[in-house]
């Protein structure tokens, strides 16, 4: 009971610094410096990763569903693409730079004795998917739509199977690493993407670019 009490009162204080970065992305846009700049408008189409067929979620949403089961119980949605405005560019870069600065990365097995899991880092500490599963939460909290915020598996730079929060909008697909702070396109990353939430539905997941093996896990990292 104690322990369940106190992970209540983390998700409290990770909604109250939700709150607070996202106010301090509204001062930003409203003419403090932004850390990162906006991405610079040009002539050609935005880039969008190429989907294929359904595929199978992994293990850790999965199991992620059976513990917080309210939050997959979604109905299938039409799929929204955010429109990329300085405010929302300023609580992207708020947010992603938040997570990544606050949340300490250890790996399952050293945090849970598992080599599998995925859940929200509320003690501060989490893997590369649980800092996905906190930016995604908090900027649904802001307001921002579902179907714009999709969790994907993708093989690093090292070949490593990794999480990564794909954000679509009306200039591309951007992405929310815990590697990487810049904010980068999808095809900037040097990553391979291998699958992701379907827009329509979080418990469908899509294959991504050529069908290849899928790693089972991804690493801590």
């Amino acid at each position: 009971m104690r322990g369940r009490f106190n992970r209540l009162a983390a998700g409290g204080l990770w909604a109250i610094a939700c709150l607070a970065v996202m106010a301090a992305a509204g001062g930003a846009a409203a003419g403090e410096r932004i850390a990162y700049a906006a991405p610079v408008a040009t002539d050609e189409q935005p880039s969008f990763a190429t989907v294929g067929p359904a595929t199978r979620p992994p293990i850790g949403w999965a199991e992620f569903c059976i513990e917080y089961a309210s939050e997959c119980a979604t109905r299938p949605s039409v799929p929204r693409d955010v429109l990329l405005s300085a405010k929302a560019w300023a609580d992207l870069v708020k947010v992603n730079a938040w997570v990544n600065d606050n949340i300490k990365p250890v790996t399952d097995l050293d945090h849970w004795g598992v080599v599998e899991r995925w859940n929200y880092p509320d003690d501060g500490y989490g893997d590369c998917e649980d800092y996905v599963l906190l930016k995604r939460r908090m900027l649904m909290q802001a307001g921002w739509p579902r179907e714009a915020l999709l969790i994907t598996v993708v093989r690093d730079k090292k070949g490593d199977g990794h999480a990564v929060l794909t954000v679509k909008t009306d200039k591309g697909e951007f992405i929310l690493d815990n590697q990487e702070n810049q904010i980068l396109l999808w095809n900037q990353t040097g990553y391979r993407f291998v699958k992701r939430q379907s827009q329509t539905d979080p418990n469908l997941w899509v294959s991504l670019g050529e069908p290849r093996a899928a790693p089972a896990t991804v690493s801590a990292r």
